[in-house]
């Protein structure tokens, strides 16, 4: 890692010369790395070279149109547009943009995707290679997304039903909910009736000129960037673009980009909202302020970080209070962030137990004012600042692997909104400076200046059965609170603390170190029997990864354990560590980059945990004390059990969990001690007692466990810490393996309809079949490739042809433990008129598979796509990580070709053909298809 004070030494641009005063007004230095461009016709372009995803580029087009600017009677059509830039270009019509991508591995969907917002439409071509002409392919295809879409009737009409179908799996009690508090967050504005999503009235009956004069009014040069970054020759790509783009004409007389400004209001906005669905309340109070418009002066940045820090200190005051049993409120949190191109709001959030939103809401805000009326300590600010600085030093550490997608973050913000893209490291010289003359008074006023008198706004998720938080009560409570001079300052005492106060730790030793010459990897056996696994990879720069495995899991314990065991993880991951709880352990990790979680599963438990190089001690103090000193809370147990009873009551009218519950049913019986719903009776069997002996049995012994730390720490600076914090745990070098206990279905084939009453109709399917069988490599890749071609397959008919569903899934898999097994599955929502068809569709595919129907171009784009990741994850840390621990658990090499490369090169249409007939050859399944109630 590089050291900072040298490197504040050696720049040779400085914000501050020794016994100067920091220039506020100055701007910020901008990322050079980044080539940005502008051409004649309007088209900005910008272009970044990084090897982060090695012969591999993304490909972006940012268009600076979003629903806001639709038309009254054009509700729905910039979302309908983005669609059709799928079906059909100048030079890819109808499918056969996403055909030619996906010939070469990529995936619709993940690497082949866009979104429509309010304000902007963004479409990605990721992570494509850069052989085979590729680059130029993704380059015609951004111009003809630029000015090309062929928009053609007959694509239009077929599109209609999908967005449809879109629109209803996405209709739940929170959207509909969410639309009735869009006129109080955007006071009425244009924005509250613009929902990207848009009027199924529209979508459905829109003439095809409506489509064609949006796209022409408002797809145009003077209104798009492109962005290209990747493994790219910067002059090479500018070059091309010059040429490509430059053909298309600006639009002459274009219509004025308008931007919506969200009006002023002195009074507070109320609304107070209810949906059959939803069975839990929510507030939610915000602040809405005009963004600055210095946004790219260091000013700005002093002021983003009072705000950042502000916000952060009172987060973690208010989840101080969240940990006590009394508090009325199950979680709350304050943010501030955009809301659209003009505005920010600072909010809060709260979530109340039942019964209590007045009581919520006055102690939620209670935090809020304290900070009003006092500020904040110095602790608290020293503490956000070594936070800060820390977050700082990883990026700066990290720049170079910076993904794509964060890459356009800045890049986005720096053509929608006019936002420097700033180099980090002079942007982090100039924050060190503004730390040193920050003042308790400033963060003091940035938190007053937030919590301004007007552009207020409340929105209320109420309960039919509660007494909801009606406008005039809660405006008194905001009076009272405001008012309040019993309210006293905030003061904490963990100062000077370290997470190993107080302990003696009495070191081990390494017993045998053996260099391992096929995975490149060193086991460490330690004198108490633990095995580590260690190798030193920075593909990732400053990264460290741990895990430790162990047989045993849920499948060691008796059946009335069960409900317990399901909540192990959330009690001692609520419990903090040692002698501190959760709030007061992340103030004494407070500037450390690490962490450690624990998961106890069906049959296994398990650590992880990362770090950057320098805070790998951290990482293993904490594995140390989750060992020896694990903490059981007794309040955190109360608190979680408050959560239990919000969720039985949250789930109570939720039609997806109505649908779980009735598949678990369905499926296990409706007594079944491993496969119980969660209701009342189940939470009553949740024992604090039998969680706390439940973990110390199942982590019991570390030696149990195999550890595996990947990444980048040097031999000589991990040795000395696995003496002083691994080889010092107590074991009794015992092993365990798991059980095969699992839960059986009532009958090896279950076919049933079942009727909800719902708000908005729709039916869900849901088809699985599954059969065991011998475990191989070959099996397993050729059950993943099934998945895939499954995949094509019902998104060509489901989606495309039949335009039944927005997002039907198809999955197969290969699970090799508890039981070595093919599963394959079925689930999408669509139009209850068409469930029936569209099972029947759904069968009909893999009964194609069954016999041989496999289409060689979807098997050539599962091989392509399967190598291409394979490649482009060797690029990661992760990758040697599942080397490791595919080669000490199972004794596979992942890195010798005749593992994947070799299978995956050869896999037939027979391969996949007989997956399938082997399930379907007396297999278990299930179909159980949701409906509406008449």
């Amino acid at each position: 890692m590089k050291h900072f004070l040298t490197l504040f030494l050696t720049l040779t641009y400085s914000y501050l010369a020794t016994g100067q005063v920091l220039d506020l007004n100055q701007p910020l230095v901008e990322d050079t790395s980044i080539k940005k461009g502008v051409l004649s016709n309007g088209l900005t372009y910008y272009i970044k070279s990084t090897d982060v995803v090695k012969d591999a580029a993304s490909y972006y087009i940012i268009q600076n149109v979003g629903s806001i600017l639709e038309d009254d009677d054009q509700q729905g059509l910039a979302h309908f547009l983005e669609h059709m830039a799928f079906n059909g270009t100048k030079n890819f019509p109808g499918k056969s943009l996403l055909n030619t991508l996906q010939e070469h591995g990529a995936v619709f969907g993940k690497d082949i995707n866009a979104y429509t917002s309010f304000d902007e439409t963004v479409y990605n071509l990721s992570h494509i290679p850069t052989k085979d002409g590729l680059v130029d392919t993704c380059l015609t295809v951004l111009n003809d997304w630029s000015n090309y879409l062929l928009l053609t009737e007959e694509e239009i009409d077929a599109e209609r039903g999908v967005i449809k179908e879109e629109w209803r799996t996405r209709q739940n009690g929170r959207t509909r909910l969410y639309k009735t508090s869009m006129p109080i967050v955007y006071n009425h504005s244009k924005y509250a009736n613009r929902l990207p999503i848009g009027l199924m009235s529209v979508v459905e009956n829109f003439e095809y000129k409506a489509l064609r004069d949006f796209y022409h009014d408002w797809y145009r040069t003077d209104l798009q960037a492109i962005a290209i970054i990747g493994d790219v020759d910067v002059q090479d790509i500018e070059q091309k673009i010059i040429e490509k783009f430059s053909k298309i004409q600006a639009v002459k007389n274009p219509r004025k980009r308008f931007v919506v400004d969200i009006p002023n209001n002195d009074e507070m906005l109320y609304s107070l909202g209810m949906d059959p669905e939803i069975s839990t309340a929510s507030i939610r109070f915000g602040v809405r302020h005009k963004k600055p418009v210095d946004i790219n002066t260091i000013a700005h940045l002093k002021r983003s970080l009072l705000e950042s820090m502000v916000t952060s200190m009172l987060n973690t005051r208010i989840s101080e209070q969240a940990q006590k049993p009394e508090t009325t409120f199950l979680n709350a949190g304050v943010y501030y962030s955009s809301i659209s191109r003009t505005s920010n709001t600072f909010g809060l959030g709260v979530s109340p137990k039942p019964n209590q939103q007045k009581e919520a809401f006055s102690q939620a805000l209670t935090e809020v004012i304290r900070a009003v009326k006092f500020g904040f300590t110095q602790s608290e600010i020293d503490r956000e600042i070594v936070e800060l600085k820390n977050s700082y030093e990883n990026r700066i550490t990290k720049k170079e692997d910076a993904s794509h997608r964060r890459i356009l973050g800045g890049i986005q913000r720096n053509y929608l909104e006019n936002e420097s893209i700033a180099d980090i490291e002079k942007e982090y010289e100039a924050a060190v400076q503004i730390f040193k003359g920050i003042t308790k008074e400033e963060f003091h006023e940035t938190i007053k200046r937030l919590y301004s008198k007007n552009n207020r706004t409340l929105n209320i998720t109420g309960v039919a059965s509660q007494e909801n938080l009606a406008e005039d009560v809660a405006k008194q409570i905001i009076a009272s609170v405001e008012n309040n001079s019993e309210i006293k300052p905030y003061s904490e005492s963990t100062a000077g603390k370290t997470l190993i106060s107080g302990l003696s730790i009495k070191a081990g030793n390494i017993e045998k170190t053996t260099l391992n010459k096929e995975t490149g990897a060193t086991t460490y056996l330690l004198h108490n029997g633990i095995k580590v696994h260690y190798k030193f990879v920075d593909k990732e720069k400053d990264k460290v990864s741990l895990r430790a495995l162990s047989y045993g899991g849920a499948s060691l314990l008796s059946d009335e354990d069960l409900p317990s065991a399901e909540l192990v993880n959330g009690l001692i991951n609520r419990s903090g560590l040692g002698e501190f709880n959760a709030t007061d352990l992340d103030k004494v990790l407070a500037g450390k980059t690490a962490n450690v979680n624990i998961n106890f599963g069906d049959i296994t438990e398990s650590l992880s945990g990362s770090s950057n190089t320098k805070d790998v001690e951290t990482m293993l103090q904490m594995v140390y004390m989750y060992f020896e000193k694990p903490r059981f809370d007794e309040q955190a147990f109360k608190v979680l059990e408050s959560n239990i009873d919000n969720y039985i009551i949250r789930r109570s009218n939720n039609i997806g969990e109505k649908m779980r519950d009735s598949l678990t049913v369905t499926l296990y019986g409706k007594n079944n001690p491993k496969e119980r719903i969660f209701n009342q009776d189940y939470a009553n069997d949740i024992s604090f007692e039998k969680i706390k002996t439940i973990y110390k049995d199942r982590f019991a012994d570390a030696s149990d466990f195999e550890f595996f730390i990947v990444g980048d720490v040097k031999e000589n600076q991990l040795t000395p810490l696995l003496e002083t914090y691994i080889a010092s745990l107590n074991t009794k070098k015992t092993k365990e393996t798991f059980k095969d206990n699992k839960a059986e279905w009532v009958s090896n084939n279950i076919d049933k309809q079942i009727y909800l009453a719902m708000e908005d109709p729709k039916a869900t399917i849901n088809i699985a079949y599954n059969k065991e069988m011998l475990y191989t490599k070959s099996n397993a890749i050729y059950t993943d490739a099934l998945g895939d071609i499954l995949q094509l397959r019902i998104t060509e008919t489901v989606r495309e042809a039949e335009g039944g569903a927005y997002s039907p899934r198809a999955n197969a898999s290969f699970s090799r433990e508890p039981r070595s097994q093919v599963n394959i599955s079925f689930r999408f929502d669509c139009n209850p008129d068409m469930a029936d068809k569209l099972v029947d569709v759904v069968n009909a595919e893999l009964q194609k598979i069954a016999n041989g129907n496999i289409k060689e171009e979807d098997l050539n784009k599962v091989r392509k796509n399967f190598i291409k990741e394979r490649e482009q994850a060797k690029d990661r840390n992760g990758y040697d990580m599942q080397v490791l621990t595919e080669y000490f658990r199972y004794n596979e090499n992942m890195n010798d070709p005749k593992n994947f490369e070799n299978i995956v090169n050869k896999i037939s249409k027979k391969d996949i053909q007989n997956i399938v007939k082997h399930v379907l050859d007396g297999g278990k399944s299930y179909e159980v298809v949701f409906k509406p109630k008449q």
